[in-house]
């Protein structure tokens, strides 16, 4: 005989091992709608604030159009028509600089990834040195002497091999694959204000301040180790057996990556991908320094809304907006990418 279940039991416990019990899911739920409340709300109010004039800004908080405050275009018309190719024109760079330094640096950053997980470096400490000490005299020569850079990069390279056959052979104590990847993983915690005014110097130099090679350059350098370090580790748990029995065949080194091992990666390259995209889209230190007019990148217009008056709101949520939306439909997509990827990677062999 099935014997009956109290109103507690009913409430409080499951009536299978996979399954919830009512109170809980009720908790669960909660949870969930007053957490995607907190995620949504500053999307809802940048929405808000676009449809109203600047009075309604002023008046203090009004959050539903049609009730508390009439709805007006007066802030998308102003960025879309007014300024018309001052919108435009930061937009389109912000576009070209954000996807050509993703893709350059999940490229490279791959590759070297790669080679840290399958080939085995010794590098010489000694030797990097001398490496460090050319590139600094090639600098001095061009910022304080005034010498061409072609001559300085021509001299600095014959002068590191100079000493590289000579006093480099002295040299015995050498790093590891694990000593490389620390060390590229360390350049993140220099803070980026530390290095951005050499760097402007330098770009100065090469008269390629306010262009797109410029920011695109720099952004490459900044973000390369965060993908040699995430995808090391995507790259660690590709089974080698595969490109073992790849090279058994015949397959040289290049063929293996690929055709076995970047498909097996595919769930890495995408969230890499995604995450150099967000950080490269939302630059302002480096864009502020590097860019004025021609290469001037959307958080840069956003800030240029901080006028004398003080902020103004209304435009500046329609340009986050605009930021953010491309953003969210890649997102979107790449989610879906991953996902099916870790399906797929999920089956060895």
């Amino acid at each position: 005989m099935k014997k009956e279940r109290s109103l507690s039991q009913i409430l409080f416990e499951p009536k299978t091992i996979d399954a919830v019990a009512p109170v809980s899911k009720v908790v669960f739920y909660l949870i969930l709608g007053l957490w995607t409340l907190v995620c949504l709300f500053p999307l809802y109010w940048l929405v808000v604030t676009s449809l109203k004039l600047p009075i309604h800004v002023n008046d203090g908080p009004m959050y539903l159009p049609g009730i508390d405050f009439k709805p007006s275009l007066h802030a998308w018309k102003y960025i879309f028509v007014d300024l018309g190719n001052d919108t435009l024109r930061p937009y389109l760079n912000t576009v070209l600089v954000s996807l050509a330094s993703s893709v350059i640096a999940v490229v490279i950053g791959s590759m070297a990834g790669y080679a840290l997980t399958r080939i085995a470096y010794r590098p010489k400490l000694g030797s990097i040195l001398l490496f460090i000490l050319t590139v600094i005299l090639m600098i001095v020569a061009v910022v304080r002497f005034g010498l061409a850079w072609q001559i300085a990069v021509a001299s600095g390279l014959a002068l590191f091999i100079l000493l590289l056959t000579t006093v480099g052979r002295r040299f015995r104590k050498s790093l590891h694959n694990t000593d490389i990847a620390f060390f590229m993983i360390s350049q993140r915690i220099l803070p980026p204000v530390a290095v951005v005014i050499p760097i402007y110097v330098l770009f100065q130099r090469f008269g390629l301040l306010d262009t797109h090679a410029a920011l695109v350059i720099t952004y490459v350098a900044v973000n390369l180790p965060i993908v040699v370090w995430l995808m090391r580790d995507f790259f660690d748990s590709v089974p080698v057996d595969l490109e073992e029995s790849a090279s058994l065949d015949g397959a040289s080194r290049y063929r293996i990556f690929f055709t076995i091992v970047l498909p097996l990666a595919k769930p890495g390259l995408a969230a890499t991908f995604l995450l150099v995209l967000i950080l490269c889209w939302n630059e302002y230190l480096i864009a502020l320094f590097l860019s004025t007019a021609n290469a001037q990148t959307l958080p840069l217009l956003v800030a240029a809304q901080n006028a004398t008056r003080g902020p103004q709101w209304w435009y500046m949520s329609v340009l986050i907006i605009i930021m953010v939306v491309p953003v969210v439909a890649i997102t979107v997509v790449l989610q879906r990418f991953i996902t099916r990827g870790l399906l797929i990677g999920a089956v060895k062999g």
